[in-house]
């Protein structure tokens, strides 16, 4: 660590806002002046470090991973800025990488709870609809105060996306969640899914993409945000192509999902509804991928102002932890140009700082 670091460029503070004169002493940030010489020095634009606000550390495509290969993944994600990351559901038991600084600080969900036989193998805790609400409960306990549910997967009887859980079950989880202090997110694909879980009180949604216009005023209204996980979002062509021979209404759905992925998220944005980006990382999508999520956002219509928001000042607000701010711990990324005016400048960064630490 070096013990102190000027920061000596501008300083976004919050989208809108520009300071100037930030140090990190002893891994905290302070905007006074030491009274010491800096160790050193870093130029360029200094913002929070990124959110990843879904990933799966310690998840690969078969399943849990080994310790090594966890902390390979968790390393990925810290060269690319991502400095607070969001697990959205873990069959491995990623504690042990919490509480230092050699990893972006990490917020456990504990394992997705998925229907019996309606998820991809070796993933979740998988629960018949009886077993929901314990199951909720016991995942509340051992998480970080948040729960991911799967809402809807293929039901192969049906040939087509369908909720996981009946509406009054998913009601009582969630509720069982909430009692225990926690929050519920859950993965969900199709439009009917996402009534079931508006109205059973859920607080955040995976994907989201079959949000429709009736859907906006309820998302905004009751504050429920998403995290559409774009980059994920564009495996669906070869997804519906390797389904399409047994599974063809299904196929034809997740093609008509993609279609119109750019669309709801522009919707979305322009209805009030909060964004938060989230790679998906750890299945079929490498880790370190955040800056091209924060583009993908941007791609979709949102001002590059609000793409960076979704993965650094209002995220980090989101879920409780500090941005550039007086006693902060000073997890920081240094970028050559304003982001803002410059967006593949976040693909590059100059520099990632961790607990006052220089990763790069």
């Amino acid at each position: 660590m070096a013990g102190i670091i000027h920061f000596r460029g501008p300083v976004l503070t919050a989208p809108d806002r520009v300071r100037q004169g930030l140090w990190s002493v002893g891994g905290t940030l302070t905007f006074r002046r030491p009274a010491q010489p800096p160790d050193r020095v870093l130029d360029g634009w200094v913002l929070p470090g990124f959110v990843d606000a879904h990933c799966h550390i310690g998840l690969g495509p078969a399943g849990p991973v080994e310790a090594a290969v966890a902390q390979e993944q968790a390393l990925a994600d810290l060269n690319s800025g991502t400095l607070l990351v969001r697990d959205a559901g873990s069959p491995a038991d990623t504690r042990w990488m919490q509480g230092g600084k050699d990893f972006p600080v990490l917020i456990r969900a504990g394992r997705h709870i998925a229907r019996t036989r309606r998820y991809l193998r070796g993933f979740a805790h998988e629960v018949e609809p009886e077993d929901l609400v314990e199951a909720v409960r016991k995942q509340a306990r051992d998480g970080d105060g948040w729960v991911k549910l799967v809402g809807d997967w293929i039901d192969r009887g049906a040939g087509d996306l369908a909720p996981s859980f009946p509406a009054a079950v998913v009601r009582d989880a969630v509720q069982a969640a909430h009692d225990e202090g926690a929050r519920v997110t859950a993965h969900c694909f199709a439009e009917d899914t996402l009534d079931q879980m508006l109205d059973a009180g859920i607080d955040c949604i995976e994907h989201a993409t079959g949000l429709l216009p009736r859907h906006l005023p309820r998302f905004a209204g009751q504050g429920v945000p998403i995290v559409p996980t774009l980059i994920n979002i564009a495996t669906f062509p070869d997804i519906a192509a390797q389904a399409e021979p047994k599974f063809p209404r299904y196929a034809a759905h997740m093609r008509s999902l993609w279609e119109r992925r750019l669309e709801r998220v522009a919707e979305a944005h322009a209805a009030g509804v909060r964004i938060f980006a989230g790679t998906d990382a750890g299945s079929v999508i490498g880790h370190g991928r955040i800056a091209d999520e924060i583009l993908a956002l941007h791609g979709a219509g949102l001002p590059m102002t609000a793409a960076l928001d979704a993965a650094c000042w209002a995220a980090r607000r989101w879920l409780g932890a500090d941005g550039l701010e007086e006693g902060a711990r000073a997890d920081v990324i240094v970028c050559r140009e304003d982001p803002r005016a410059v967006p593949e400048t976040i693909g590059r960064l100059e520099h990632v700082v961790i607990g006052g630490s220089i990763i790069r």
